[in-house]
């Protein structure tokens, strides 16, 4: 089976977590996150696919060094030719250090989500996602 990856950031805002960034597609929330170019590495791609679609900056956040969520899962899109390809997400959690505006470009909209789990928004990403970082955030604060 052919692969793709994708990479994106999970913002978040406060220490501890106040409230986190979700991008509003027109039938799903998401995060904002993009396939990895050519030569490109995860990093690198979180942050420009961050820029592009919120207008935030890589000097506006700090990524965690400790945390990076990975799930891999199977999708079959226009980008795949109507294959079945084996997705693997990488996301990195991100704290936002001075309030900025967003500039959405890809998206209907974005919201600024409550911190309070367990959270139920959307159960193939998402969810996985922020049950890791609350698990993250609980062995940390230990």
């Amino acid at each position: 089976m052919s692969e793709l990856k994708a990479c994106g950031v999970l913002v978040v805002q406060g220490d501890p977590i106040r409230d986190f960034l979700l991008m509003k597609h027109p039938d799903r929330w998401d995060l904002p996150k993009g396939h990895v170019d050519p030569g490109e590495g995860e990093i690198d791609c979180a942050l420009r696919e961050l820029e592009e679609e919120t207008g935030i900056s890589a000097g506006a956040i700090t990524l965690d060094p400790d945390f990076r969520f990975t799930l891999q899962y199977p999708v079959q899109s226009h980008r795949t030719g109507g294959e079945w390809w084996n997705k693997t997400l990488v996301v990195f959690l991100g704290r936002l250090q001075a309030p900025v505006d967003i500039t959405t470009t890809e998206h209907e909209s974005f919201a600024w989500i409550p911190w309070n789990p367990p959270h139920r928004i959307q159960e193939k990403t998402i969810d996985p996602l922020l049950a890791s970082v609350e698990a993250f955030v609980a062995a940390r604060d230990r």
